[in-house]
Order: C-alpha cells, then structure tokens, then sequence
C-alpha cells in the first residue's frame, strides 16, 4: 500500500473527501500550503511509487499505479465517501489513467481535478521521441548525484517561469529522492506508455475539471485544445499548487462548490 497522510480532517462526516496526487519527485507533503484553504474538507495526499514514505513501494505500469491508488484508498473505507480527485502532473495523469480505464470503478470520485496533466501523445512517432527522452533522463538519474541531474531537469521548458532562486530550491528539497526510484518510476508511468486519454475521459460521468498556470505555455495550449472546462491560475507556471497555493485552493473550492448538489 501507499503511504499516505490526512492533511486536514473535518467534523463533517458527508463531506466529499479530498485526494491529492503529487508528481514526479515529490510527495503528499507537497499540498500542505494549498490545503490551509480547504479545511472544511476532509483531506488525504498519497506518496506514490518510489516518492515520501512510498520509496520502497516497486511500480510497473500505469495500470499498477493507479491499482496501488485504489487499494491505498479502500484501504482507508473511503469505497462510499464521495471522493474529488485532484492530481498535479504525474499525479494528474494516474488519476486520469485510472478514471478513463475504469480501474477506480469502485471508488465514489465525484470531480476529477487535473492540474498540469498530460492527456496523451495522438502519435507513434511522439511516443517513441519522448520514451528516448524518458530513457535518457532515467539513465542518469540511476548513475549521476541527483542533485546534478536535477540542476539540469529544471532547466526544461516546462520549468521556464520559474527563477533561479526557485528552481535551486526545487533543487534542494528535492535532492533526498532516491534516483533509481525516480527513474523506475519515470519509465514506469512515462508519457511514451499512455494511452490518449482524452475521448475516453469526455465519455465518463465524472466531471472532470483542468487547472493550468498562466505562465504554462504548453500546458495552456493542451487545456485550450482539449475543449475541457478549465481554470487559469495566474503569475503561477507548471507547479500551479505551489506557485499560488491559495489561489488554486480558492479555485477548486469553486468547482466544489459549483458541483456540490451531485458529490453530496
């Protein structure tokens, strides 16, 4: 089972639960400052595969991530809580896996929120560019110090917002991880070995809702392409939890609000 921390407990018993997925190289701890703003609500992070408290835990697939996810929370008697679903990159896309595959069928998820996720390569041809990527960088993150691997990993376009007084404190906080687990789960989940999700997750009954920094390019696009109803976090880039906890806290608060009637 996963490792995993009630950030927030509420007096409440009908309220719907919250579970947070971080992403890669993270862990549940990752939420504390968002959910400062959520407390009328139960709340519940997860360490994935290889992250936190879940370092030990092995991870093959997608399919076994979002299993590990399940079991994790049936495992705390949530299979009747209504559940929101929120995950942040890595996070978003197991909870996508496992909402499109049918695989959290036996859990209560009422509102999939998704921040910064991947909804799929459309080609063969980007699959195989991004699991060279993914090779490369797992290679690495097997042999090299994982500080020095991760003074590179920042410098992606992805993490362009950020600063360099930033990104040296991603640098640092994230440096404990362990790199043969951050790259087994890095080919384990890899973006090469998903499916494209996003006609599967438009034909489920779960609402789903997309949450993307304004300083995100890519993930702006994927947002606007995709059709989905979506959020904007301003001055926030990738990390859109991290950047403005509170403004992202506020903005699920109001998808939680605006769905309230179908998750109590």
């Amino acid at each position: 089972m996963l490792s995993s921390r009630f950030l927030t407990r509420s007096d409440q018993p009908d309220r719907p639960v919250l579970v947070f997925l971080h992403g890669l190289l993270g862990s549940g701890a990752d939420w504390l400052d968002c959910v400062q703003w959520l407390q009328a609500y139960p709340c519940i992070a997860l360490d994935l595969p290889g992250h936190g408290g879940s370092r030990a835990v092995g991870c093959h697939s997608l399919d076994q991530a979002a299993g590990l996810v399940r079991d994790s929370l049936l495992k705390h008697s949530l299979a009747d809580r209504p559940l929101v679903l929120t995950g942040y990159s890595l996070g978003a896309r197991i909870a996508m896996h496992g909402v499109a595959s049918g695989l959290f069928a036996p859990l209560n998820i009422r509102l999939l929120a998704v921040e910064g996720g991947h909804v799929g390569l459309s080609s063969k041809e980007e699959q195989v560019v991004r699991w060279r990527q993914d090779c490369r960088w797992a290679r690495r993150f097997r042999r090299e110090p994982v500080d020095a691997v991760l003074t590179d990993w920042y410098q992606q376009p992805v993490f362009s917002s950020l600063n360099h007084a930033q990104k040296q404190s991603l640098v640092d906080c994230r440096s404990d991880n362990l790199g043969s687990g951050v790259a087994a789960m890095l080919l384990a989940t890899s973006l090469a070995r998903q499916a494209y999700l996003l006609n599967a997750l438009k034909s489920q009954n779960v609402p789903l809702h997309y949450f993307y920094g304004g300083h995100d390019s890519k993930f702006s696009r994927m947002a606007n392409d995709s059709q989905l109803p979506a959020t904007c976090i301003a001055h926030a880039g990738h990390n859109a939890h991290k950047e403005q906890p509170q403004a992202f806290a506020m903005a699920l608060r109001r998808q939680l609000n605006q769905h309230l009637e179908t998750i109590l």
